[in-house]
């Protein structure tokens, strides 16, 4: 069996992954969200306290539109639930349920409150009773070089929007400690930076008034076709919620 080599490996394709992945891609690093397909927030009926929605939003929406975007930023996705994170020589090798090994230089776990699969690693773990976190600094980064912890599994709160800004910030301080040459994810008009004298940093672009109306243009597009039907999905229960007809 081949082992599918990539420089990131997100597991948890949840807000805080999706997120973390986003920016990592965006920033030039190959980068593989390993995922069940499941997220947390697939829970909610209707999530209302997200910045930039005053009625609230579809939560399975949402997270469709940045799988999207992930996507279209480079991020691939890969079915499967992770069993095992291990160190080796070159950074990280992780196996999933059905063997399938990734090879990793950095590894963002942003599963759910389970950390069990990182036990092979010298990981500070933060025991709350029912749920074992684990421990990281400001940044994101654990005790063991090149693995970081995102949302939930970080302890961080609940939130969606707490969750999705701390997989940024995380994916960021992955960014950071690579070799990437990076300074900003920023857009700008033209002349922003070349009509000061400065070359445009990494990471950044200058855009003239034309390709910035085609791309206000294209994403006005999307999201009404995003937002022109009912989202066909329903709310996940519980896993506690036993149905009345078993």
């Amino acid at each position: 069996m081949a082992t599918e080599t990539t420089s990131v490996v997100v597991v948890g394709g949840g807000v805080a992954g999706l997120s973390a992945a986003l920016f990592t891609a965006r920033a030039g690093l190959a980068t593989t969200v390993v995922s069940t397909g499941e997220s947390i927030l697939e829970r909610n009926a209707h999530l209302e306290n997200y910045p930039g929605f005053p009625a609230g939003v579809n939560p399975r929406l949402l997270l469709d539109l940045l799988r999207e975007q992930a996507a279209e930023a480079g991020v691939e996705f890969a079915d499967g639930r992770v069993q095992r994170v291990s160190r080796t020589d070159d950074g990280f090798e992780l196996l999933d349920a059905d063997g399938e090994p990734y090879d990793a230089d950095y590894v963002v776990a942003a599963s759910w409150s389970d950390a069990t699969y990182l036990e092979g690693l010298d990981v500070e773990f933060v025991d709350r009773g029912s749920k074992t976190f684990v421990g990281v600094d400001d940044f994101g980064s654990t005790t063991v070089e090149g693995l970081y912890a995102a949302g939930r599994l970080a302890e961080k709160h609940h939130q969606t929007v707490v969750a999705a800004g701390h997989g940024v910030q995380v994916g960021l301080a992955v960014v950071e400690d690579s070799d990437v040459d990076f300074y900003h994810d920023w857009t700008v008009p033209e002349g922003y930076f070349t009509e000061r004298g400065r070359d445009v940093p990494p990471g950044c672009a200058e855009i003239d008034d034309a390709e910035r109306e085609r791309r206000e243009a294209e994403s006005l597009e999307r999201m009404r076709e995003a937002f022109a039907e009912p989202h066909p999905g329903e709310p996940t229960m519980h896993p506690s919620v036993v149905d009345d007809g078993e």
